[in-house]
């Protein structure tokens, strides 16, 4: 673990708290930034937890860099926030991280947090991404309409049905549903477009899936 954030006692409680619990080991902490970027590189953490918004670098910077700079497998990085929606968050999000967190969540929360991220699993129920991104992303025309962009070209038709529900807030189990295909199958389906996507995480598959055209703002789930 990798704890990033600008208020010392906030990074000292959470390091304290993430030492206590059984399995856990912090590898590092950081009071901003470009600090992060430099420890993630030494240290190699499983999971960052990355305050949003530090003086100087933003955990949105960060986050870029360290996902950019990171020898496989990267690091799931976690971010926490005073409001979900937020645009840094949704910053963030796009550019990479697994999910967030609010800061005022309890310690059982927060340790749960981290183990589904560092698990892969998705940190929260799917519709929460859905609505931080719709915030944002109904703000602007996408780039391609109708997901007809480049990278998107690259998917096989069930890659892009796979990735339309999933954006839309679907679980893998009720996209399964919806297709006639087993959970593994649409695991499967989602891993390679976000290979294929050079994606880090499910989050960012949902940016790029509003941000292209291929699923729109309000649209059924």
């Amino acid at each position: 673990m990798l704890v990033v954030d600008d208020q010392f006692l906030v990074r000292s409680g959470l390091v304290a708290l993430l030492r206590a619990a059984p399995g856990m080991e912090v590898a590092g902490e950081a009071a901003d930034g470009a600090e992060a970027v430099t420890l993630a590189a030494k240290t190699r953490p499983d999971v960052v937890l990355m305050d949003i918004r530090m003086p100087g670098m933003t955990g949105i910077e960060a986050t870029r860099r360290i996902l950019a700079e990171a020898v496989e497998p990267a690091p799931r990085i976690l971010i926490l926030t005073t409001f979900d929606l937020d645009e840094y968050v949704y910053g963030a999000l796009r550019a990479g991280a697994s999910g967030f967190l609010l800061k005022d969540a309890g310690p059982e929360r927060l340790l749960a947090a981290v183990t589904a991220v560092h698990g892969g699993d998705a940190l929260f129920a799917p519709v929460v991404t859905r609505r931080l991104v719709e915030a944002f992303t109904a703000r602007a025309e996408p780039e391609s309409p109708g997901g007809s962009s480049p990278g998107l070209r690259a998917l096989t038709t069930r890659e892009m049905e796979v990735l339309r529900l999933v954006a839309r807030g679907l679980t893998n189990a009720e996209a399964a549903d919806r297709l006639f295909i087993s959970e593994a199958t649409v695991k499967t389906h989602l891993n390679r477009t976000m290979s294929k996507l050079s994606l880090s995480s499910r989050a960012q598959a949902v940016v790029l899936a509003y941000e292209s055209g291929l699923v729109r703002p309000g649209g059924d789930g």
